[in-house]
This record gives structure tokens, C-alpha cells and sequence, in this order.
């Protein structure tokens, strides 16, 4: 089979990663590899770091990781928590940090919130003052709901808990959304490749603040791998504690130019109008199943109210060459999800919802 012809068999992701990849980004990844410990490695590191930088708004450490995004969130928790942390969960993935607290043994204090609804402050603050922690875990935007919390103001509250920590799950805001990690005081920000920044799966990155690396400096048994002040002192050298997947830096080296090259400000001007494409179809067509108020920039879910079956239009759009997300964990049988984030183009959205007009 000929390139040309799988590339006309390959389904097009409209799923909240992987997502897709430029084909000029994706030939980096065939690459000749080169030694992990040379120059031209530190050069290329440092030259992803600065881009990301540029990306998150900081001046401070950014950190990068051959794994999924799910190792930084355990990274963060083994750095930075002795025992108690606050999980604020409104969704699947908002839950995991809570998982992987107690499965950490660390002493986790769960805020849950119903599905379908954003952060709400007053209760947040309200489970501070109740509970003082060591630091607070946030999902930004909770892919299983389709849901984006206030992460400025969350901040604004975490002001008021200065020896509290603020750790964000930012896996598919990132590269979509704004993140100004020094003016909003985050401590560690994280998010893997195949979301928004749109490269193929397996590598990860987080901005960590001073305070926090501060933190983590006197945390017994941080671990090695996932260890933040070793891969410091390795970042400070262009250099990672262990063998990175060269083949995603040299991706994300040009990805991160091709994003600030869009220029930030449309990128995420962008998003938004795909996002408003998907959500009104919704809107006329079925339901949205998030809080009008908080809906996503990047991942929609469709409430289906029972009109039609979500793993019937799941069905139909693989039939026609799109590939979309079902609903997650218990939502499975009442939604479907869209992802409108990355690569896409609103002329790809659109197509797609021309396709899915001919089922309703």
C-alpha cells in the first residue's frame, strides 16, 4: 500500500489525543539519532525549553519527560507533598491525581464536584481554611466532561494559603488556552505532547516554580526517575537524568516554533472559533452536556438526551473517516466527545459536522 493510499484509509482524529501531527513535524521523527550527551543534545534541549518558556510565560524551570503526562502528575505528588494534599475533583482525570496521592500513601483530602461543572472558588477556599495542605491539585480542563475551571482566579485564592502549593494538570489546555505560569504564581504546570501541541504520544513537559523546587529539596524519597531536583541540575546542563526520546525533541523543537510562529494570540483565538463551531451544533442538534458557562476550548461533549445512541454516531463517523471519543467512564452511554484542538482547522470542523448533519 502506498503512502498516499493510507493516508486515505487513516481515520482523522477528532479525539482528545493523539491528535494530529503536521507531516513536516512528524519526518523529525525519522531523524538519525545522535548521543544524548553531546553539544548538539544540550543545544537542542535548551532550545526546546526556551520555546516552551515562551509558551507557559515563565522564566522559571521547565522540565522534560519521556513519559505520559500522568508520570508528572506522580512526579509532582512524590516531590512535592509529604502527606496531605487537596484534590479538587469534577471529572475522570481530575480524580487520577487523587489516585495517585493514595497510591503514593500520601493523605489526600478530596473536594469533589459534580460532573459537568467547573472549580467553584467559595468551596475551594472554603476547604483551605477547613484543611491546610501542602498543596492543592487542579485538572484545568477536564477532557472527560469537556469542562475548563477559572484557573486565574483558583490562583487568586491560592494567594490567600501562601505555604500551598498549586499543582495543574494543564494536558489539554496547553498550547490552546493561556497559561501565564509567573504572573498567575502556578508551581508546576503540566501537560503531555499529544494534545494540543499535537505531536504523536510518549513525552511530557511541566514548568515548576522556585518555591517549589524549594519544597521538593527537602522531600524524602522523591524517587529517581521522576525526581524534580535531579532533573533540574540535568536541565541546567541541557541535559536529562536519563536517555530522552530524541525523536520528540527534535519534534517539539519545531512544533513549539511552528506554534509561536501562528503567534499565540490567534492560536488560541483559533481554538475558540472551532470550539464555538462544535458547540452550537451541539446546541441545535442535541445538548452539551458541561455548564454552559464553563465550556472548553478544546474538547466538547455531546449530551445525547437519549434521541439517538452515542456509540451509533461513533459508528457512523468512523464509517466516513473520522475518528470521535466516546463518552468516558460513566458517560459513556450519554455523550460522545469532539476535540477540536491542535492541527485541526475550522474548515476541518466544519466538514465533520457537515458529514454528522447527514444522521440527524
Amino acid at each position: 500500500m502506498s503512502k498516499t493510499q493510507a493516508d486515505s484509509q487513516r481515520l482523522r482524529l477528532f479525539i482528545p489525543g493523539p491528535t494530529e501531527v503536521a507531516p513536516e513535524v512528524l519526518q523529525d521523527f525519522a531523524r538519525p539519532p545522535i548521543g544524548h550527551r553531546t553539544d548538539e543534545a544540550g543545544e537542542l534541549i535548551f532550545r526546546v525549553t526556551r520555546k516552551a518558556q515562551k509558551l507557559l510565560h515563565t522564566t522559571q524551570t521547565v522540565l522534560l519527560s519521556t513519559s505520559s503526562a500522568t508520570g508528572l502528575m506522580e512526579a509532582a505528588i512524590r516531590n512535592l507533598v509529604q502527606r496531605t494534599v487537596l484534590c479538587a475533583v469534577n471529572g475522570a482525570f481530575s480524580e487520577r491525581w487523587y489516585k495517585i496521592a493514595v497510591a503514593n500513601g500520601k493523605e489526600p483530602v478530596r473536594l469533589d464536584f459534580p460532573p459537568g461543572k467547573p472549580v467553584d472558588l467559595e468551596a475551594l477556599r472554603n476547604a483551605l481554611r477547613e484543611h491546610p495542605v501542602e498543596a492543592v491539585t487542579v485538572v484545568h480542563n477536564e477532557t472527560s466532561t469537556g469542562v475548563i475551571s477559572p484557573l486565574a482566579e483558583i490562583a487568586e485564592v491560592l494567594r490567600d494559603f501562601p505555604e500551598t502549593l498549586l499543582l495543574v494538570d494543564a494536558v489539554t489546555s496547553m498550547g490552546a488556552v493561556p497559561i501565564a505560569f509567573d504572573e498567575l504564581g502556578l508551581d508546576v504546570c503540566l501537560a503531555s505532547v499529544q494534545k494540543a501541541l499535537a505531536l504523536p504520544p510518549g513525552f511530557a513537559l511541566c514548568a515548576v516554580s522556585d518555591r517549589a523546587l524549594e519544597r521538593a529539596a527537602s522531600v524524602p524519597n522523591r524517587g529517581y526517575y521522576f525526581d524534580f531536583i535531579l532533573m533540574k541540575e540535568y536541565a541546567d546542563r541541557g541535559q536529562t537524568p536519563i536517555t530522552p526520546s530524541l525523536p520528540h525533541l527534535y519534534g517539539l523543537d519545531h512544533q513549539l516554533s511552528r506554534i509561536l510562529d501562528e503567534g499565540l494570540e490567534q492560536r488560541y483565538q483559533r481554538h475558540l472559533r472551532m470550539a464555538a463551531l462544535v458547540q452550537n451544533w451541539a446546541r441545535e442538534r442535541l445538548a452539551l452536556f458541561a455548564d454552559p458557562a464553563a465550556l472548553s476550548p478544546t474538547v466538547t461533549a455531546v449530551a445525547t438526551e437519549d434521541k439517538i445512541a452515542p456509540q451509533d454516531v461513533l459508528a457512523f463517523a468512523r464509517k466516513h473517516g473520522y475518528l470521535l471519543a466516546s463518552g468516558y467512564g460513566q458517560l459513556k452511554h450519554k455523550t460522545f466527545r469532539i476535540a477540536h484542538m491542535g492541527e485541526l482547522q475550522e474548515q476541518d470542523i466544519q466538514d465533520l459536522l457537515s458529514t454528522l448533519d447527514r444522521l440527524f
